[in-house]
């Protein structure tokens, strides 16, 4: 053990002294409520360290929107896909291009339209170049294929003769001969008002090969010239400012190829061809075609955003974008070659000049012609930093598909062949893939790949095409939908959607299936050769010898061990932990939790504490980030569930070139995870020996002496970057940062640089210098120890991270006499030292990977220098030194500033420093931790303000109401008024603009209530009692209450009417102070990514529909409810399994993208046309344009929820980590929305926080119309702050589902109404004070807020805050008040959006079926045909026959056959007596939330490809299905069955990630299946046909357990269903298993979890009973078989037919 004597009173003299830290007072003052006074503490630091610190950089260049426009404004998502067929030669035909154009008109739906409603997002085309629609001019014998160039020009003449000049310079300059310059033939009329303003003038330019390039008859020599010289034409533009921006909108190359060319344009789909007259000409020809229609977030028209690419069509969004567009940066600096710079630039003519001559081995860009010269510029030197002579190969200026697309055309012009570019820019999930099992060499390709090249992670399909071959390529998750069909005549149909290419003669088709995750196909457009997946991967990875390279040049660093002997005594650890900002919290709940069950600390309620810029304590530097999160335009991963394709592998070393691969690409240090042990560290410092690899490795310690004060900390980041590149360059691969101390001296004359600046800053300086990729960071660090820690040292550069005091306080725990003394009485699993830090590495790698998932990343490389954070309370000082491109749109601390924050920590600034403090970050700690909002003081004081007495309640025998007090109320006010600093908005005050006015012109309360809300807080979070008390209260005051996740009984669909004498009702007993006439059922009813408790009778019953993308408390995550809080009741609810843990899926399983989302607000727009739809989204950079994305997709409410939102349950750092302020959310969107002429579409509503009138009036003058009440709520109906709500524990039942303490529920409505109205009387005061007479003259007046001066002066830690962008850059809305009602001037809240054309047929069947609906007995057939553009079908017609009948009622038959493709959610919320078949095939989601009846898809009857082989329904299908039979003759995609829990399924094979989810009903797959089957199934039962035994590794074994069908009864219900199917559908595959049923069944297994263990179907009993065969009538006798004593069935086998006719 190395032992420290510290001595601290010495050097707390010296600090004093000599350093100019200071240490003010932490002093508590209490307010008469108890709660802690603002102001006091830290305020003493404002005057004085004014005087020794200049504050912080001004932010005046920042606006609303600060941030990149490609992270923060520019999202899309789309509809994609390609034809080929190369049979008639490399011209091809026209019907090509018009199937193409067709099936973009098919996908119009996927796009959008812009604030006009006529000016598409963007639509456009690739294809061959079509020669013979051009003058015989452009072409000639030598000539044959000359370069083409589709140009956007400026519509002003003399520009545009400005901009040809140039370009005509370049290309004499570059040795290509102009053939001239043709006008292509447009029809602007067509364009909508937006569009046509911006329209660029279009002309093709067209060239012939430079005579001095020879041998290229390939013409990749001609392509690289054409390329590089596009990139020229940029540079000269642009020096002469004649490039394409957003305001002047000049000059841009959609495509410039001898091979292919790209027409394009903001249209919609059917308008495209009607634009560009070419298309109409029947001589256009052409083997392929690539087909994209936009939906982008952004609506401002933009027409190169516009897709396709050059080389891509890209339907997704690239998560990592700011990490991948950093590393490109950092790998073009680290190219070898030197580029020549001898040369001249003449400003007139854009020459290079050819005097000079390039050095030898140089690459001289002088010579964009030559083939070598060329191939050695791409492949050799750095593209990107020239700026002077090449356009940047990448800038965040730029979309992500376009920063994507440039990097692919780059590789693809370097290494030649474009799948082996895709494959390794967008890798599939490799590791442990069974289907990879026969082909090592794919994985060994991945591998070697994984090491050189950090991945474009992000939900993606990507269409290619480098006029060479054509494909497609699907993203690792499979997040988007990707189906194709191959036909006789070899032609390829690749789409979004199946469906889209009219006519197509079924009899043909010889195939149909899709892609699955991480899947590619190819076609070869020379030989129109077909690859699929493995064979043209493959053909990629057995170029190289990737498996060999790797055994004799990877060092692999293996599994951790760990020392088990102590670094420091007891009181050396509690003196270095206090210096890095340790609490007693952080032991006492994270590392008791992560240590012992290697898990992360679960805690509830939200983050009701200050900022960490207001806040009076010092915080690490990681409590001023906020983690990003993926919501609408991207989906987050599921770490929990999926986390097969995710990894935590990083590497070390010195990175090779990615242009050009050798064996030295192998040569790097692999690591199975970034968490290392003192262990691993002297393991890598081991393999700096020549024999162990040479990798050599240098520590650079962070600490610098204290004695120099807090302005040297700008010097001491400087010498540690100083020090980074000396090493660097001196061939250093592995560079070391540490703040480990070397002796007790240093640790009391030292302070350091926060190891996240020091990560981040040399993480940018070796960027700039150009050596970024020869070296790998590693942090040894004793101020890394909580999970939002760790990804953050990685999100800024870190590859891996050594804590030291991490490890170190886990030993200190597990030796601790209360830690043994709990294993040894079994409070705590008994665990060796060995086993603690095991445990603790494991929950901060699990913790990584949530972090990860939530923005939607799967690799920990991608994430590695992605800085996907927003700083908050950080000046651009801190942020331009350490965290280059991060967003901080408050400004806040300088360097001083945090220099002096982190010396606030060391143990000589506490009044005790033998022991550790502790800061109540987490749960308060009274007098002396941190302020808390939400305080049982607080409780108190508004229970005594309303008038309950929480003591009293039915168990006690004495009424809760006592009489209210509006002077109380005062006094509640003043404590949040007169508190600690906590919010943005406490910073800011109102400034009218006119006299006051009486209280009596104001509105009234009436009025004013009606805006509220409750927050979405579920019941099962919530005891009944607290729920419906709720609900009740908001109904009473016209409010809006909100189910939350989880569903609601149907009896609250029903008015209370028998309340007696008494006050109580028959119908809810267990409530008090209800009154006839109330009603329980919430106005808004929640559908969360879960989908728990949805039914058609829910959906119906709402008045509202809220689609929960995102929660505040977790935004990113799924929803959470602890085991012991599942109650029978809420397992019935939520069709679950009493006493399971209840996880939810994030949104991620039927909401890949903004179009999904769109298409979920159209299933429930079609279910019930009176409801309107809400999409709730959490604050945070970029929110804006993802607001403009939900408006367009028609939602009607939006939702804005602040990060510090409350919850059930939740991982600790979420709840403290993700999520931003409402003020800067509602800000953003409310200005975006305005921006983009949107604001009228939709209602903005916001919650997180909001407690009193004060904040109604803030949110209001942002933007807000609607406001949320959460925890307030329910502390106004008896919650008392005890913060167990995750323990089902709750004292006065509120949260509680045990019985015995719901008893103790105190509440009332009137109590909640009383404190409505308060609030209510205080908004009327403020309006009177301001001068108006109603918030809806109020609402989006931010010029009525300004700093509230006395409160930014009471800031305790900076001086550099600044808010005068958050209502400064707010549009003026002054005059403009129109957009406060709808279209026509009516009030926005009685305007729903309805369903298009998409809907009719849907309309139609609902009438032909009135009589039967109305009667709910009968019959009645129907015969339609169907095309993909007919979507939601069927749920018009269950939500007539719910709305008349409920989810039981209807006792008839409605019987209906269409013909062709289904459209999106085929069947979606069928109900029992609905029968449903369609005779061709159908697209995702098919049987959406199904509570019964019956789906079957069947092929065509001419069909001649196998069915069981091919796909025939997508993906997501049956998501969250109640009941129902399904059957369909053929595949299904991805995710099939997630979140069933009662349907009764039969296909023929699955991709991933099948029974995901389950907790009931039945599926039977008599195919293959993907990966990951049964993953977080708790309920319910899967058969799995697996004759050649490969389902075993494709099992998630983590829940459910497989075994072959043993029982009578199993046996029985499989060989039922299997019959039904082939009864059904004539199911070629299901009548060869029952041919030979004895022997067939053997090759079934049965897939099931814990709960089905003693069932009949799984054991065998004596008495079997009953077996339930069918789900198509909800617990009908009909749906059962039954068994005798013998074991025979009792009735006619057949009978089962019944259930699905």
């Amino acid at each position: 053990m190395k032992c420290l004597s510290l001595s601290v009173l010495p050097i707390l003299n010296l600090l004093v002294t000599t350093s100019g830290f200071t240490f003010p007072p932490i002093s508590p003052v209490l307010t008469s409520s108890g709660a802690l006074a603002r102001g006091k503490g830290l305020h003493s630091l404002s005057e004085e360290s004014t005087k020794l610190y200049p504050p912080s950089m001004e932010m005046s260049d920042m606006t609303l929107f600060d941030g990149h426009k490609a992270l923060s404004h520019e999202r899309d998502a789309c509809g994609v896909g390609f034809i080929a067929n190369t049979s008639n030669g490399p011209t091809g035909t026209n019907k090509v291009l018009q199937q193409g154009l067709e099936a973009l008109s098919c996908m119009e739906h996927r796009g959008a339209c812009g604030g006009d409603g006529v000016s598409g997002d963007g639509a456009g085309i690739m294809t061959a170049i079509p020669w013979d629609i051009f003058e015989t001019d452009y072409r000639s014998d030598s000539c044959s294929a000359p370069g083409v160039g589709m140009v956007f020009l400026p519509q002003d003449a003399s520009k545009r003769a400005q901009v040809k000049e140039v370009i005509e310079g370049v290309l004499r300059n570059n040795e290509l001969k102009l053939l001239g310059w043709r006008a292509v033939p447009v029809d602007p009329s067509v364009l909508g008002a937006n569009a046509r303003g911006a329209c660029p003038h279009m002309e093709q330019l067209f060239v012939a090969a430079p005579e001095r390039l020879v041998d290229d008859d390939d013409r990749d020599g001609f392509e690289r010239t054409l390329y590089l010289v596009r990139r020229r034409f940029d540079v000269e533009l642009r020096r002469r400012g004649l490039v394409w921006d957003e305001e002047n909108q000049y000059t841009y190359f959609a495509s410039f190829s001898s091979r292919t060319i790209v027409y394009k344009g903001m249209v919609q789909s059917c308008v495209l061809n009607t634009f560009y007259k070419d298309l109409q000409n029947p001589k256009y020809t052409t083997p392929f075609i690539i087909y994209h229609r936009r939906f982008s977030t952004n609506t401002t028209p933009r027409w190169p955003l516009a897709q396709p690419m050059r080389v891509l069509g890209h339907n997704g969004e690239i998560n990592t974008l700011l990490g991948n567009v950093n590393w490109m940066k950092a790998r073009e600096s680290s190219k070898g070659t030197p580029i020549a710079s001898e040369f001249d630039i003449d400003e007139d003519s854009g020459s290079l000049g050819l005097g000079g001559g390039a050095s030898d081995g140089a690459c001289d860009i002088r010579d964009l012609v030559d083939f070598g010269s060329t191939e050695k510029i791409v492949q050799e030197c750095n593209t990107q930093d020239v700026p002077d002579t090449l356009e940047p190969l990448v800038d965040l200026s730029r979309s992500d598909s376009a920063n994507l697309d440039g990097c692919f055309e780059l590789m693809c012009k370097s290494r030649a062949r474009a799948p082996c570019a895709l494959m390794a820019l967008v890798p599939a999930a490799y590791e442990n893939e069974p289907a990879l099992a026969n082909n090592p060499e794919v994985t060994d390709f991945y591998n070697f790949h994984g090491g050189l090249l950090e991945a474009w992670d992000g939900p993606a399909l990507l269409v290619f095409c480098d006029g060479k071959s054509i494909g497609a390529s699907l993203d690792r998750n499979g997040l988007r939908p990707a189906r194709y069909s191959r036909t006789e005549d070899g032609t390829v149909y690749m789409m979004s959607e199946t469906g889209v290419i009219p006519g197509l003669d079924e009899a043909t088709i010889i195939e149909k299936g899709r892609l699955g995750p991480g899947q590619m196909i190819n076609v070869d457009l020379s030989s129109g050769e077909w690859k699929d997946n493995l064979k043209i991967k493959s053909e990629i990875a057995s170029r190289h010898p990737y498996g060999e390279w790797l055994k004799a040049k990877a060092k692999f660093l293996g599994d951790a061990t760990y020392d088990t002997a102590r670094l420091y005594d007891d009181v050396e650890a509690t003196s270095l932990q206090e210096s890095f900002g340790w609490s007693l919290e952080d032991i006492s709940m994270q590392i008791n939790d992560m240590a012992s069950t290697g898990k992360e600390t679960t805690y509830s309620m939200g983050d009701d504490a200050p900022i960490a810029a207001l806040s009076e304590r010092p915080h690490p530097l990681y409590n001023y980030f906020k983690q990003r999160f993926a919501q609408v335009t991207n989906p987050p991963i599921d770490p929990l569930r999926e986390g097969v394709v995710m990894s935590l592998n990083m590497v070390l070393g010195k990175k090779a070139s990615i242009y050009k691969v050798t064996e030295k690409g192998a040569r790097l240090i692999r690591l199975d995870s970034p968490v290392l042990t003192s262990k691993d560290m002297d393991k890598i410092k081991s393999y700096s020996a020549p024999e162990e690899g040479g990798f050599k490795n240098e520590v650079i310690s962070t600490r610098y002496d204290i004695a120099e004060g807090p302005d040297y900390l700008q010097t001491a980041i400087e010498d540690v970057c100083d020090n980074a590149i000396a090493a660097v360059l001196a061939g250093a691969e592995v560079i070391i940062l540490s703040d480990k101390p070397s002796s007790a001296a240093e640790v009391g004359s030292t302070t350091y640089v926060p190891p996240l600046a020091a990560v981040g800053a040399v993480h940018h300086a070796l960027i700039e210098a150009g050596i970024r990729m020869d070296a790998g960071i590693v942090i040894e660090t004793g101020g890394a120890w909580s999970t939002h820690h760790f990804a953050m040292l990685v999100g800024y550069g870190a590859h891996a991270v050594h804590p030291y005091i991490a490890f170190e306080t886990v030993k200190q725990w597990w030796g601790a006499e209360t830690t043994q003394k709990k294993m040894e009485k079994g409070r705590l699993p008994t665990m060796s030292i060995e086993e603690a830090q095991e445990n603790y590495k494991k929950s901060v790698e699990g913790g990584l990977l949530k972090i990860l998932s939530k923005i939607g990343i799967s690799l920990l490389t991608s994430y590695h220098g992605a800085q996907i954070f927003e700083a908050m309370g950080l000046g651009s000082e801190v942020i331009d030194t350490c965290f280059k491109g991060t967003t901080s749109r408050i400004g806040g601390l300088s360097l001083s500033e945090l220099a002096t924050e982190t010396a606030m920590m060391r143990p000589e600034a506490s009044t005790n420093p033998a022991k550790l403090k502790n800061y109540g970050y987490y749960k308060p700690v009274p007098k002396l931790g941190e302020y808390h909002a939400n305080s049982a003081d607080l409780a108190k004081l508004l229970h005594d303000t309303i008038g309950l007495d929480t003591k009293a309640n039915p168990t006690s025998g004495k009424d809760s109401t006592k009489e209210p007090s509006a002077a109380n109320y005062e006094v509640f006010k003043a404590s949040l008024n007169s508190a600690t600093l906590a919010n943005i908005r406490d910073l800011l005050d109102f400034s009218s603009d006119r006299r006051p006015i009486s209280i009596d012109e104001v509105e009234p309360v009436e009025d004013i209530m009606k805006r509220f809300c409750t927050g979405a807080m579920s019941l099962g979070a919530l005891s009944r009692e607290a729920h419906e008390t709720l609900a009740v209260a908001v109904n009473r005051i016209g409010g809006k209450s909100n189910s939350g996740e989880g569903g609601e009984d149907v009896l609250r669909g029903k008015t209370i009417n028998d309340v007696g004498p008494d006050g109580i009702s028959e119908s809810f007993p267990h409530l008090r102070g209800v009154k006839n006439g109330d009603s329980a059922n919430s106005y808004v009813h929640q559908i969360a990514s879960g989908r728990f408790g949805v039914t058609p009778e829910f959906l119906v019953t709402a008045k509202q529909l809220e689609i929960k993308m995102a929660q505040g408390a977790k935004p990113g995550e799924g929803g959470q409810l602890p085991g012991p809080k599942v109650s029978e009741y809420i397992a019935k609810l939520r069709a679950s399994k009493e006493g399971v843990t209840l996880i939810s899926p994030p949104p991620h399983h039927d909401i890949y993208s903004i179009e999904d989302l769109a298409q979920l607000i159209h299933d429930l727009h079609a279910i019930n046309e009176k409801a309107g739809v809400s999409v709730k989204l959490v604050s945070c950079i970029g929110i804006g344009t993802v607001a403009c994305g939900v408006a367009k997709a028609e939602a009607d409410v939006i939702q804005i929820s602040g990060g510090d939102g409350g919850t059930g349950a939740s991982p600790l750092s979420s709840i403290k980590h993700a999520g931003g302020p409402w003020e800067l959310g509602l800000t953003e969107a409310h200005s975006a929305l305005v921006m983009n002429n949107l604001r009228d579409r939709v209602t903005l509503r916001v919650d997180g926080g909001v407690r009193t009138g004060r904040d109604v009036l803030m949110a209001a003058l942002m933007g807000a119309e609607e406001f949320g009440f959460g925890t307030i709520a329910m502390i106004a109906e008896g919650c008392i702050m005890a913060r167990v709500c995750h323990l089902n524990t709750c004292p006065v039942g509120v949260t509680s589902q045990k019985e015995e303490l719901r008893k103790k529920f105190p509440g009332t409505p009137e109590h909640v109404v009383q404190f409505f109205q308060y609030v209510a009387l205080e908004i009327r005061e403020l309006l009177a004070h301001l001068g108006y007479k109603s918030l809806n003259d109020v609402i989006g007046r931010c010029d009525l807020l300004s700093e509230d001066k006395i409160n930014m002066n009471r800031i305790a830690k900076s001086k550099g805050i600044a808010l005068s962008n958050l209502y400064g850059e707010v549009p003026d809305v002054k005059e403009n008040r129109a957009w406060l009602k709808g279209a026509g001037g009516v009030k926005k809240d009685s305007i729903v959006h309805i369903n298009k054309f998409s809907s009719d047929l849907d309309r139609k069947m609902c009438k032909d079926a009135e009589k039967v609906i109305q009667d709910g007995v009968g019959e009645v057939s129907m015969d339609y045909d169907i095309v993909n553009t007919d979507r939601s079908t069927g749920a018009m017609l269950s939500g007539d026959v719910a709305r008349k009948w409920g989810n039981k009622g209807f006792m008839g038959k409605i019987n209906v056959n269409f013909k062709g493709s289904a459209g999106q959610s085929f069947g979606a919320f069928t109900l029992p007596g609905t029968n449903l078949k369609v005779t061709g095939e159908a697209n995702d989601y098919v049987g959406k939330g199904m509570h019964g009846g019956s789906l079957t898809v069947v092929p065509p009857t001419e069909h001649q490809f196998d069915s069981c082989g091919s796909s025939i329904v997508g993906n997501a299908c049956l998501y969250g299905a109640t009941g129902g039979d399904f059957h369909a003759n053929g595949r299904a995609g991805e995710r099939f069955c997630v979140r069933n829990s009662g349907a009764y399924a039969v296909c023929e094979g699955t991709g991933d990630h099948c029974c995901e989810y389950m907790t009931g009903g039945v599926v039977v797959v008599l195919g293959t299946v993907g990966r990951n089957v049964g993953a977080g199934m708790t309920g319910g039962i899967g058969y799995f046909f697996d004759p050649d035994e490969q389902l075993e590794p494709r099992v998630n074994h983590e829940i459910v357990k497989m075994q072959r069908v043993s029982t009578t009864a199993g046996e029985r219900q499989l060989k039922t269903m299997v019959e039904r199917h082939v009864a059904l559908t004539g199911s070629s595959q299901g009548k060869k298993i029952l041919a030979d049923w004895d022997n067939q069944v053997k090759n079934f297994w049965q897939v099931f979890p814990p709960s089905e263990k003693d069932s009949n179907i799984v054991k065998e009993i004596e008495d079997a009973g009953n077996v339930k065969i069918s789900a198509s009538y909800v617990d009908a006798d009909e749906c059962f078989l039954s068994f005798d004593s013998d074991g025979n069935i009792e009735k006619d086998e057949l009978v089962s037919a019944y259930c699905a006719d």
